[in-house]
């Protein structure tokens, strides 16, 4: 199995939301589930249906997290030493070249991807285009509004 790169930060929200689901969700939908019992005819009992597909749902996250959690690399951008490159975990400000617009994105696992929060995942057009690079240089960017050319105005360790 490969190892699936994740900083500490999204890692710890994966620890978060499993332990949530085993301490949370799967015993409010057990609690649940025994309820609808409780109430009879089960073949036409929407509230049990319910409960059954919520558990499915919650048993199978679980297992996903579990699965994920054992091959996680985890990586502290603030240790690595990429001599100005942009390597995974690196937080780069960019120019749109022809907007002149400023951005700022830090690449991240592909769990933790959150464009709002300028969280983008390795795996993201972008990042791949940007990766190996360092500050100067200008990237090509085929997104799926067309080719976008940036340039590289700081990359830092964070």
């Amino acid at each position: 199995m490969r190892a699936i790169p994740i900083t500490a930060r999204g890692a710890e929200k994966l620890k978060a939301e499993l332990q949530r689901l085993r301490a949370v969700e799967r015993p409010a939908v057990i609690q649940a589930i025994k309820e609808a019992r409780e109430k009879g005819d089960l073949s036409e009992n929407a509230e049990y249906d319910a409960a059954r597909e919520r558990q499915g749902f919650i048993e199978g996250r679980i297992k996903e997290l579990e699965g994920k959690l054992s091959s996680l690399q985890v990586i502290d951008p603030a240790t690595v030493d990429a001599a100005g490159r942009v390597v995974f975990g690196a937080t780069v400000e960019l120019e749109d070249e022809n907007s002149g617009e400023m951005v700022k994105y830090q690449i991240v696992g592909d769990d933790e991807g959150d464009i709002k929060a300028g969280l983008i995942t390795v795996s993201s057009p972008i990042a791949r285009a940007l990766i190996g690079k360092s500050e100067g240089d200008t990237a090509e960017v085929l997104a799926p509004a067309g080719k976008r050319s940036y340039s590289i105005v700081s990359v830092a360790y964070e």
